[in-house]
């Protein structure tokens, strides 16, 4: 028998009572697990196995999937639910990590980063955009494509006067190297100290940073392309749902 912390990502309907789960777990990473009888009325892994469940869980390996034992909730996130922005927000952060992140690859600073996301998602109520543009940078940055903002990523100058982000090199580059990606993206002072800021600052202090909605908007943009191609995918579906709150 194992024992792991983890969290539904998705859950898939199977046959008339079960559901097959995508589950992020501390010491395994995403794994497929069957959960027999879930979707019996009085089963007793009903909360167990709903997106956003925070559970130790007790596990058994089988040929194609892990299945599922017992469960604990140590945390529903419920309240995540009781706000459309909180539950739109919610979904694109277990979707990140579900199409981000392959079979059995375990990252524990990426799975203790999504519990402290959904912790302070849960009691958001406002600043979600700054909240989520402060999420991606971390998340790409843990799963190993931190952005290179110190310096010019090509040649090292410390010169920031006129920079632009280029997806394909991972970090900014100086007005001397533009010819080299034609495709960065031009950063101001403003969207610059912004990324630095979001990076750096923890989730829970996120309302100290100040800057621009556009200035977000144009940051969220940015990262998303930069998490896309790093991830070799071409959209996030959650990503519909947010604009139309937007």
């Amino acid at each position: 028998m194992l024992k792991t912390e983890g969290v539904v990502l998705r859950e898939l309907r199977y046959r008339d009572t079960s559901k097959i789960l995508s589950v992020y777990t501390k010491k395994y990473g995403k794994i497929a697990v069957m959960a027999r009888g879930a979707y019996r009325p009085k089963s007793q892994i009903i909360a167990n196995t709903q997106p956003f469940s925070y559970n130790e869980y007790q596990l058994y390996r089988g040929k194609n999937f892990f299945y599922l034992n017992q469960g604990d909730i140590i945390d529903s996130f419920y309240s995540i639910r009781e706000r459309i922005e909180r539950v739109t927000y919610g979904y694109y952060m277990l979707e990140l990590i579900d199409k981000s992140i392959p079979e059995e690859q375990e990252n524990e600073k990426l799975f203790n980063l999504l519990i402290k996301g959904l912790t302070v998602l849960s009691s958001l109520e406002n600043d979600y955009l700054k909240f989520i543009a402060a999420y991606e940078l971390k998340f790409i940055s843990f799963l190993g494509y931190k952005p290179y903002l110190d310096k010019c990523v090509l040649c090292g100058s410390f010169n920031k006067n006129n920079i632009k982000f280029s997806i394909y090199e991972g970090g900014i580059i100086c007005d001397n190297c533009f010819v080299t990606d034609p495709f960065s993206i031009q950063v101001n002072k403003e969207i610059y100290k912004g990324m630095c800021e979001l990076l750096y600052t923890s989730l829970e202090k996120i309302s100290d940073v100040v800057i621009s909605k556009d200035s977000l908007y144009k940051i969220h943009e940015m990262i998303v392309e930069y998490i896309l191609y790093n991830i070799d995918r071409k959209k996030f579906n959650s990503l519909n749902l947010i604009k139309s709150l937007q």
